[in-house]
């Protein structure tokens, strides 16, 4: 089942304004900060990358496959504090790509 335009943009207004950016493919909704991915809309839940902060922020969110054979990531669930998850956001880009170059170009 393909995520709703209506839960990205539930997601998008509870994250950071600035440096916040999506790409639609093959009807899911892959998130980026600061040009890097750090989850998506899946299946109309939200899924972070498990970085070692974002384990650490969400001691009991459940892991899920974003799709069959994909990596798992963590839930989100809804009713987050708004700042909680603008930190949970720049944890998981500090944890996996603060010494990386951030990519202004076209996102893979």
């Amino acid at each position: 089942m393909p995520s709703s335009r209506e839960r990205l943009e539930e997601v998008l207004a509870q994250l950071p304004s600035e440096g916040m950016s999506c790409k639609q493919m093959m009807g899911e909704y892959i998130l980026y900060y600061r040009g890097k991915v750090v989850g998506g809309i899946y299946d109309d839940r939200f899924l972070v990358k498990p970085s070692k902060t974002a384990k650490r922020l969400l001691p009991d969110a459940r892991e899920e496959l974003p799709y069959d054979g994909a990596k798992p990531m963590l839930l989100v669930e809804d009713g987050m504090d708004r700042m909680f998850l603008r930190d949970l956001v720049v944890s998981i880009w500090d944890d996996l790509y603060s010494d990386k170059p951030i990519d202004k170009g076209y996102h893979r």
